[in-house]
């Protein structure tokens, strides 16, 4: 498991795991470090697929949107994709305001979006 600026990346299998260790991820520096540590680690093994666990997490700027779309742009080219799991009702809101629904697959917990066959909530 790597950790770095609040995030920890596990490996379960072809799917890679990134976990943010904060109830609030709003601080752009810290962002920006969870961006070039995801870019690094896709560079050096890219995964299937990559899941966003957002277990706990209460808040978090508009730049991790952005983190979500510039992971989708870095694993296209190795046919990946990204997943968003354990989102609260209110952070569920923003991806349907925001129509990130539309464009990423998400999951109400951690084993689901492992196990993509079933268990999706859109």
């Amino acid at each position: 498991m790597e950790t770095k600026a609040g995030l920890d990346i596990a490996r379960e299998g072809n799917v890679a795991i990134a976990s943010f260790k904060s109830t609030c991820i709003s601080d752009a520096e810290e962002i920006s470090n969870a961006s070039t540590q995801i870019r690094q680690y896709i560079q050096s093994d890219p995964p299937s697929r990559m899941v966003f666990d957002f277990k706990g997490v209460k808040f978090f700027s508009s730049q991790v949107l952005g983190l979500l779309l510039e992971t989708r742009a870095h694993l296209r080219p190795h046919n990946g994709e990204v997943a968003v799991t354990s989102l609260s009702a209110q952070l569920q809101r923003v991806f349907k305001i925001t129509n990130l629904d539309k464009i990423f697959r998400l999951y109400p917990d951690r084993a689901a979006a492992v196990r993509p066959t079933a268990g999706r909530i859109n």
